[in-house]
């Protein structure tokens, strides 16, 4: 077994004995679970006598890194915003076209 580390959220590891590097995405004290992210985008989670025994080495961000699972939700919460608030616009402008309605309607003489 190699040195210990405790598991930071956002810092990379290579897992020497697996040859394997991922990311530390959430810290689950309560459950004392911890999730991890692989290159490949999968997610695990392993608990904490697991990560004990993995022989881990400290590593910087892997060059070309696509984003980890809390970039990824933080983009489509923005999207999800940007696209509610032309959905409101859209109302808006449809208020109006059923008002501009009304209007033509009163002037029109039967």
């Amino acid at each position: 077994m190699g040195r210990e580390y405790e598991p930071t959220v956002g810092q990379w590891y290579e897992d020497l004995e697996n040859e394997e590097t991922f990311q530390v995405v959430k810290v689950d004290e309560d459950r004392e679970v911890i999730e991890i992210q692989h290159l490949d985008g999968d997610v695990e989670e392993m608990d904490l006598d697991d990560w004990a025994e993995l022989d881990l080495e400290m590593t910087e961000e892997p060059e070309g890194w696509s984003g980890s699972v809390g970039d990824d939700d933080d983009d489509e919460d923005e999207d999800w915003e940007d696209d509610e608030e032309e959905d409101e616009d859209e109302d808006d402008d449809e208020d109006d076209d059923e008002d501009d309605w009304d209007d033509d309607e009163e002037d029109q003489e039967y």
